[in-house]
């Protein structure tokens, strides 16, 4: 160096008289030396002007990438170098190129989502046939051995074929969830024991929890099928030994990030971290991990379908997946899951309860042909009167006619200008009091936003089975006749009020329910007797009610828009010891031994219910 400008101390943070004590090329890139030596080589040669770039070191250890216009001045001998830092351009040129390559991945992805969605519907649909005779069929071969078994591992590969379309649905995020607000922590925490009779003794399996973790609004289930399908991932990566972390921690994904990273939003998140000790992914197939059935196992030993199941859920919970690796260091794969400030969900059970039909007349309305006589033979068999649709125009000429419908029971995919939801609205004004249930292989956004289903919209995925159809269309047909009971009582209340027992009168009564017209006939029924009632239509004006007024009983449905009845219950009963609860539902409902030990007075109302069974169960109560 024979003479230096400013910026280069401004650049580099060094002083002038450190960089002139050592020659330009020690400065230079080691990997951009001989790039550099060419350059300045041809330069003395032709004497004609060159561009080049390079990185030059900096005081720090970092590197500045400067882009530099070198001449020769001939009568001196010396060059003379003007540079521009060109960093922050490359590192944004490069940011770039990664969200560039990271959008058109997410497109990829979500055209093969659309086509694996449409395949699991007509996959579900072909289950359904095969599955709904095959139920039938199981009575024929009563007593008959063998028949007996055929048909049981039939059935099991129905099974088997119905978690396949559920994956394909969950890649796809087209399956309906069922969110609750869980700590992950606690939740991971418990399926320690099923993780390691799945990973087997090879696997040591460490649990990091961080302190303070936040709660995050997920589908649990969802989630033990992420991590199982993921450990077991892990597990044969490791070849059955090696060591498994799994770290739940809270997370910020800030604006730096989601710039790499375009399907990322920012903020906080719930981070859930898989680690394994295995072999590693290679580069060149880390970008196609998550597509479904892309997989590097041998034939016969997994369909590819493990992570693309993660990636979609995790998608469709609104969170972010990122995978690492390295070849022979180990893999892993954190999800982002979105911060909830909600207070989390005790878990709840309800009980299924026995198989019954009943006599009601059902409206089938299904365009495929061996998925509707199916359905059909089902229902007559449980002792329904069945009428049968090919489409939803079909079935609403079915239902002008004034014939009298109890349920309608559609698909919600079909063919024609009418669409099923369309259907329901008209089926509705037609006949105030019949009830709706969709059932479909693909939801189609159709009656599905934001990956839940919309309020008030009862679904059975297909395929399912003959009990499975059995115990919803009863849930379905009870809230019904609550809701006709409730409007009966609305449209014919008696002039003067009745008189409660001595046991309940003045009892001041918080009633739950989201559904306007069975809370409104059941406050009505209340209101008869005299009883002091206050109403609410989610968990969070309940609560509100508990905290400000005097309240000696609650009655809660258990399926609220906010949160279950049954955590509602439980918190009420903790600010206000001593308050006594009646669930209502179209379920049998079963407490957990940690439910009964948090609520000693406690009753059930099954839908739909009378003013006599709620005198009844209000005595029980209060006992």
């Amino acid at each position: 160096f024979v003479r230096l400008s400013p910026s280069w101390s401004r650049t580099l943070r060094y002083e002038t008289h450190e960089l002139l004590a050592r020659p330009y090329l020690e400065r230079v890139h080691p990997d951009d030396v001989d790039a550099v030596r060419t350059e300045l080589e041809k330069l003395r040669v032709t004497g004609e002007p060159v561009r080049l770039e390079s990185r030059i070191g900096t005081s720090d250890g970092s590197w500045r990438s400067i882009a530099w216009t070198l001449t020769l001045d001939l009568a001196s001998g010396l060059i003379h170098g003007v540079g521009r830092d060109i960093t922050a351009d490359k590192e944004a040129h490069e940011a770039l190129q990664q969200a560039e390559k990271a959008v058109r991945s997410a497109q990829k992805m979500e055209a093969i989502g659309q086509l694996t969605g449409g395949v699991a519907h007509d996959f579900n649909n072909l289950l359904q046939v095969i599955g709904g005779n095959l139920y039938l069929l199981a009575k024929d071969v009563v007593g008959r051995e063998q028949s007996e078994q055929r048909v049981r591992h039939a059935l099991a590969g129905v099974a088997r074929g119905a978690k396949l379309a559920s994956q394909l649905l969950a890649f796809g995020r087209r399956q309906p969830l069922a969110p609750k607000v869980v700590n992950l922590g606690r939740f991971v925490r418990g399926l320690d024991d099923m993780l390691r009779r799945a990973l087997g003794e090879g696997i040591q399996i460490e649990t990091i929890v961080s302190g303070g973790l936040w709660n995050t609004l997920v589908d649990p289930f969802q989630v033990e099928n992420a991590l199982l399908n993921l450990a077991i991932n892990a597990r044969d990566a490791m070849k059955g030994h090696g060591h498994l972390t799994i770290e739940a921690g809270n997370a910020y994904l800030d604006d730096a990030y989601t710039l790499a990273n375009p399907d990322a939003t920012p903020g906080q998140y719930v981070m859930l971290a898989v680690t394994d000790t295995g072999s590693g992914i290679a580069p060149e197939v880390l970008d196609r991990v998550f597509e479904p059935f892309f997989t590097t196992k041998p034939e016969g030993q997994g369909t590819g379908l493990g992570l693309s199941m993660v990636y979609g859920f995790v998608r469709q919970s609104g969170g972010h997946l990122k995978i690492y690796s390295e070849p022979g260091q180990g893999t892993t794969v954190r999800m982002y899951l979105p911060r909830a400030r909600a207070e989390e969900d005790l878990p709840t059970a309800m009980e299924a309860g026995p198989v019954t039909g009943g006599s009601e007349t059902v409206l089938v309305a299904e365009d495929d042909e061996d998925v509707r006589d199916t359905v059909v033979d089902m229902l007559v068999e449980l002792g329904y009167r069945v009428l049968k649709a090919r489409d939803a125009q079909g079935a609403l000429v079915i239902i002008e006619s004034g014939i009298p419908i109890d349920l309608l029971f559609t698909d919600v995919v079909m063919p024609g200008p009418l669409r099923s939801p369309e259907l329901a609205r008209k089926a509705r004004e037609r006949l105030p009091g019949i009830a709706v249930l969709f059932t479909s292989g693909y939801t189609a956004n159709a009656i599905v936003h934001d990956g839940r289903l919309d309020d008030g919209v009862e679904l059975l995925s297909k395929p399912y089975s003959r009990d499975e159809m059995a115990r919803k269309i009863r849930y379905v047909l009870r809230t019904q006749q609550q809701r006709n009971a409730a409007s009966k009582v609305l449209t014919g209340l008696p002039a003067a009020s009745a008189e409660a027992p001595a046991d309940i009168r003045g009892l001041r009564i918080v009633l739950v329910e989201d559904d306007d017209l069975v809370r409104e006939g059941t406050s009505a029924m209340l209101s008869t007797m005299d009883l002091v009632v206050c109403e609410a239509a989610d968990g969070a004006s309940a609560m509100q009610l508990v905290l400000t007024g005097p309240v000696d009983v609650m009655i809660v449905d258990v399926g609220l828009p906010d949160m279950s009845g049954i955590d509602l219950a439980v918190k009420a009963v903790a600010q206000r010891p001593g308050l006594r609860v009646i669930f209502a539902s179209g379920y049998d409902v079963v407490l957990t031994d940690d439910h009964r030990a948090l609520l000693p007075h406690v009753a059930s109302l099954r839908k739909p219910y009378s003013a006599e069974d709620l005198v009844r169960e209000l005595q029980t109560v209060s006992r």
